[in-house]
């Protein structure tokens, strides 16, 4: 049955594609399409398919057994890494292959080869941001050192391995929806896919609107609407933490004052234009408790990455066993290793540091040639880097980015920033910079101890993250590891002259001073993308923090004892809304309820009588998020779109803090309008259109939060039709919830590991291990992880190769 649901709603999602006019996305005939031979049926899996294979491949230096479970998480038991990595990559490709290209395309900007012309500046967005380049100078390393060169020559292998087995019948179904096949497999793939990774976890920034919006505001504003450390933060590293004093000090030019550049005032309300930047929620929780504080004396490590929720799956479950190292938990397909998981000694866990590693800086060329610019007293040379850009069904196109000692130059007359022709803005990113991230999770995953773990960090350097630690020892940790620049104050804040060497990064803060704690003294250490520490750490660290989960994980974790798995399951689903603890006072304190009539008194009643958790059967939530949504415009709309810039506003923290501060905060008044608006007018105009958007959304069935929210798992071509995608599930949390699923972002992994003497793990994520639509494993995962479920994780240990558990056996031999 599922078979025959699978090719007619395949069908279906073909005409309607066509139907709507994205025929550069289905460009095959639709008869070779539904071919019997070689088109979608093909792709649809029996329930009981079977997965035994006996395979030969003269890459092998032995043999390898994969135990392949119930969930069909493999168990790699190798004679040795190199047949192990191998295996990862044929794996990978067997069950994710169009996933891990498709990624790999789109960090080299090469999505119009596969869709046509729709996507042109699209990847010219990722060639002039260098994505490239920083794959190449990473793969330089990964090359130049034995131990990742192995691995990742190995899993190169072993994707290509598969790739070779395939026929056109046997293709994933997305390349014969959109007309292409599989190219082979190569090392840059792989760092291009790290790098993918690097952007989507360090890639935002706010330099660029907060230049544009400098015009209009001026610096002090800015410095009010953007604060660095908010009243109510509770940070990474403990309040009350003796930092030692910063060993480096960068100069600030002598020249600088609080305007890096002077803005131009003439253009002020032309709207701001940019690449699509990463999501800033990109984030995640962590968190472990000591012996000290659990049932059993073991620790406990939690870790709930936050990405968009897509089908495939970003994750890929995987245990490998070889003689060096027996590591469990996921792995991302296009790369070799386990990302987030265990082994027999330790656990460890990420999450997003939020911190700004990436500042613009303004060009100025001496010609359009683009072949030298201003730097000093004199003209340099700029490297030019001709880009050329295939697009199906059409001659390529070309562009020439120039490379300057700050990195290429991402925006210019020709690809434009803002409606300011003319501005040339280089980037200066910590990802372009030589680096081998690869050597982490090899050290990781067979770390013994903390000082493994602490070895390990020193080759995280981009993406930076907050690396949760557990050991079997006892101990427990936690370091916000990556490469910062030593900034002064606010240096990156706004674009910077680059015409000026004194204005480039000179130093970096040295590793032994990022924040960093080991066996606190309150048992438990966390971070949920908070600022990683208080006013007394010395050095300036912009970036983009969240600060309510990270304020409710801890309150908890502080009252909790006897703690067990089954208190972090609760944990990690909790619902309860922090942020609105602290807003809804506010929000009453200024609603007059007589003025109101009918239904705006049931809805202000239901706010008042909340229990703060954002459940999915409740309207208080989805009232209340429309009422602070609401007054958010009220107060910002006006001033922001003035200053040209809609895509950046203060954060929701900062908004409820300056209204608990200043009772007649001058943002509350509408610019717009002769009369004088105070907080009290914009709570009460927000609450109004609240009303009426609730009204509409009751008379169709979705006020409650469950249905507002309308969690959404979608397929990366963005697909929201069955079989590709899931939509409509039923779950509760929220933004600054730790619970922290959205509409369609949220945990896309969670993990519990309890360091007892046989490991005990609790996993889950929002998929199913194929990439296969018309696979009973593309998306078996999904319901128990909407329900708030785990699967107790099977760790495979020696001598269990008989265990019920395993349902299939693929087995690899040299020859």
């Amino acid at each position: 049955m599922r078979i025959v649901f699978f090719c007619i709603s395949l069908l279906v999602t073909a005409l309607l594609l066509f139907a709507l006019g994205t025929a550069t996305w289905t460009p095959l005939a639709l008869g070779n399409f539904l071919s019997p031979q070689h088109g979608i049926w093909q792709n649809a899996e029996p329930a009981k398919q079977s997965f035994d294979a006996t395979l030969h491949f003269p890459e092998l230096k032995g043999n390898t057994t994969v135990y392949l479970d119930e969930r069909l998480v493999p168990h790699i038991v190798a004679d040795n890494d190199e047949d192990a990595y191998f295996i990862q990559g044929y794996l990978h490709a067997k069950f994710r292959l169009w996933q891990m290209e498709f990624q790999t395309y789109a960090a080299a900007g090469r999505i119009s080869e596969i869709v046509g012309d729709v996507a042109r500046d699209y990847d010219r967005g990722k060639r002039r941001l260098g994505m490239v380049y920083a794959a190449e100078n990473l793969l330089k390393e990964i090359e130049a050192d034995p131990v990742s060169k192995a691995e990742v020559d190995n899993y190169t292998a072993g994707v290509n391995a598969y790739i070779a087995t395939l026929t056109e019948s046997r293709l994933p179904v997305e390349y014969k929806l959109l007309g292409y096949a599989p190219e082979k497999w190569n090392n840059l793939k792989t760092a291009l896919f790290v790098k993918q990774m690097t952007e989507t976890l360090a890639g935002f920034e706010n330099d660029l609107p907060m230049t544009k919006a400098l015009a209009y505001f001026g610096d002090a504003k800015l410095r009010l609407l953007f604060p660095q450390i908010a009243d109510a933060l509770d940070p990474v590293i403990p309040k009350g933490t003796v930092y030692p004093e910063a060993t480096v000090h960068p100069i600030p030019p002598a020249s600088k004052d609080s305007l890096y550049i002077q803005p131009d005032t003439t253009t002020v309300q032309d709207k701001l234009k940019e690449i699509n930047k990463p999501n800033p929620a990109n984030g995640s929780n962590n968190w472990a408790v000591s012996g000290n504080k659990t049932q059993s004396g073991a620790p406990i490590l939690c870790n709930d990455p936050h990405l968009t929720l897509s089908l495939p799956s970003i994750w890929y479950e995987i245990q490998m066993i070889t003689p060096t190292m027996n590591a469990y938990g996921v792995s991302f397909p296009g790369a070799p290793g386990v990302i987030i998981g265990f082994n027999d000694s330790i656990a460890f866990g990420f999450t997003n540091s939020g911190r700004d590693v990436k500042d613009y800086y303004s060009i100025q060329f001496k010609d359009e040639t683009k072949t030298q610019y201003r730097f000093g007293n004199d003209w340099k040379s700029a490297d030019l880097r001709i880009e050329e850009i295939k697009i199906k069904g059409k001659p390529p196109v070309y562009d020439t980015v120039a490379y300057t000692v700050f990195g290429p130059v991402t925006y210019d007359n020709s690809f434009p920033a803002s409606e300011m022709p003319g501005k040339a803005l280089a980037a200066r990113w910590k990802a372009h910079d030589p680096s081998n991230e690869l050597l982490l999770w090899h050290y990781l995953d067979r770390a013994k101890n903390y000082e493994d773990y602490e070895n390990a960090l020193q080759y995280f350097t981009c993406p930076a993250h907050n690396v949760a630690f557990a050991s079997k020892s006892g101990d427990i940790a936690i370091w916000q590891q990556g490469t910062f620049p030593a900034r002064w104050n606010r240096q990156g804040v706004y674009a910077m002259p680059g015409e000026d060497s004194s204005y480039m990064w000179q130093t970096f803060i040295p590793r032994s001073e990022n924040p960093h704690v080991l066996n606190p003294e309150r048992g438990f250490i966390s971070s949920a993308n908070q600022r990683p520490a208080d006013s007394a750490y010395h050095y300036f660290i912009p970036g983009e923090y969240d600060l309510y989960r990270g304020i409710e994980i801890n309150r908890r974790l502080a009252a909790m004892s006897n703690i067990t798995p089954q208190d972090m399951m609760k944990l990690q689903n909790d619902n309860y809304n922090a942020f609105a603890e602290t807003a809804r006072p506010l929000l009453l304190k200024y609603i007059t309820q007589s003025s109101l009539e009918g239904m705006a008194n049931q809805y202000l009643d239901t706010i008042r009588n909340w229990s703060l958790n954002n459940d999915i059967n409740l309207t208080a939530p989805t009232l209340f998020t429309l009422w602070f949504k609401n007054l958010e415009k009220q107060v910002w709309d006006d001033e922001f779109e003035k200053a040209g810039v809609d895509k950046m506003l203060p954060s929701q923290p900062t908004l409820i803090e300056a209204l608990l501060k200043d009772s007649t905060f001058a943002f509350a008044d509408n610019i717009n309008t002769p009369q004088t608006e105070t907080i009290a007018d914009a709570v009460s105009a927000a609450f109004a259109k609240t009303v009426a958007t609730a009204d509409s959304l009751a008379s169709v069935n979705k006020l409650t939060w469950g249905m507002y929210k309308n969690t959404s798992i979608y397929h990366l071509l963005k697909t929201k039709v069955m079989p590709f995608a899931r939509t409509g599930l039923m779950v509760g949390g929220g933004k600054h919830v730790i619970n922290a699923t959205q509409h369609d972002h949220g945990p896309s992994w969670r993990m519990i590991v309890h360091l007892t003497k046989d490991t005990e793990a609790y996993v889950v994520y929002p998929g199913g291990q194929s990439g296969n639509p018309g696979s009973p494993y593309y998306d078996n995962f999904i319901d128990k992880w909407a329900a708030g479920e785990y699967y107790k994780a099977w760790i495979m240990k020696k001598g269990e190769e008989g265990s019920d558990r395993l349902v299939w056996k693929m087995i690899f031999k040299k020859g």
